[in-house]
């Protein structure tokens, strides 16, 4: 049985872990490391640490599926829908472009809920906090490094992280990129951002008419939303939460500076679009060094390769495009070259 590993615990790792359990289930041990103290990667979940059921989601704020991968992907959507993880967004949007056709869905129990439905499917053994430093291939079989801990091999692995981050990986990883694979992967650019999120007291209330408001003309905030409302889950019992995005010249601006020294000047803003805000009871304030892709790997098909045998393949949306649907088709391009290989 080979033994995989699958860094990133984000929608393309556990959608790809789902995929071989289900394809592969006598064939495959899985493992997923991630860096951080928990799931979703940039599907990220924060909850409010004086109630449990009030959250926000930091990252990815819904699902916007195309006519295209509605269908192609339907499968997924299905599924999701089902078990109640996807609900249709109902709740009143100000400023997003509308696109033909395109279908908007949220998450009830936050973003998050999606990576952990497919890392619940796979049934893979998953670690937090593992942080990888390096590969050196051994034989038919991967040595992989992490920081503060002991190596471990693998018999394939897939490398999920943003794609800067996979160049920073030491060991045998230089020798085996080929000049023009280097060359493509320095190609690829992330936007940068803040996002705060915002809990209130149950007493609460925040009187605007929308649930989702995309700003237009300030030099700091892009995004706000109620984010409950956004959900469709608004509780007296909870109080309000919110969530908020800067601008992206905003967060390239502050990008090096703390988020402690940041976090005054996004509520300074936020206060003055939204005047009479009541006071928050508690604040997160995150910093997405890697946000959305603003530019992907050239005419990639959602995986590139590094090494046959034993497979090292590179996936998420870095290779193909950021969205949902460029997660789900890099999962599918990595699971096809795993199972060819394994």
């Amino acid at each position: 049985m080979a033994r995989v590993l699958i860094v990133g615990a984000g929608l393309t790792g556990s959608l790809c872990a789902c995929l071989l359990r289900r394809e592969m289930p006598d064939k495959v041990k899985l493992v997923v490391w991630d860096k951080a103290r928990g799931s979703g990667g940039r599907m990220s979940t924060s909850r409010n640490p004086d109630n449990a059921s009030s959250l926000v989601d930091l990252g990815a704020q819904y699902i916007s599926a195309s006519s295209y991968y509605a269908q192609s992907h339907r499968s997924f959507y299905e599924e999701l829908l089902a078990h109640g993880v996807l609900e249709p967004l109902d709740a009143p949007v100000e400023g997003m472009l509308d696109k033909a056709g395109t279908i908007n869905y949220v998450t009830p129990l936050g973003m998050s809920s999606i990576v952990k439905h497919f890392l619940k499917e796979s049934g893979a053994e998953l670690f937090f906090n593992r942080h990888v430093t390096s590969l050196f291939q051994k034989g038919a079989s991967w040595e992989v490094h992490r920081k503060g801990g002991e190596w471990e091999e693998f018999d394939a692995v897939v490398l999920t992280m943003p794609v800067p981050q996979i160049l920073q990986l030491q060991g045998d990883l230089g020798k085996l990129l080929s000049a023009s694979q280097k060359e493509l992967l320095e190609t690829v650019s992330y936007s940068s951002r803040y996002a705060l999120g915002l809990f209130y007291p149950p007493a609460a209330h925040i009187d605007v008419p929308w649930a989702v408001n995309y700003v237009a003309n300030n030099a700091c905030i892009r995004y706000i939303a109620i984010d409950d409302r956004k959900r469709s889950r608004e509780s007296p019992d909870c109080g309000p939460s919110m969530v908020v995005h800067t601008s992206v010249p905003f967060g390239l601006q502050h990008l090096e500076q703390d988020k402690e020294a940041v976090q005054p000047l996004i509520l300074e803003e936020l206060n003055k679009l939204l005047p009479g805000l009541p006071q928050p009871r508690s604040v997160k304030c995150h910093k997405w060094r890697y946000s959305q892709v603003l530019a992907s790997v050239p005419d990639c098909p959602g995986q590139m390769t590094l090494h046959a045998k034993p497979p090292l393949v590179c996936g998420g949306d870095g290779f193909i495009h950021s969205n949902f649907d460029g997660c789900v088709e890099s999962a599918l391009r990595v699971f096809d070259v795993l199972k060819a290989s394994l």
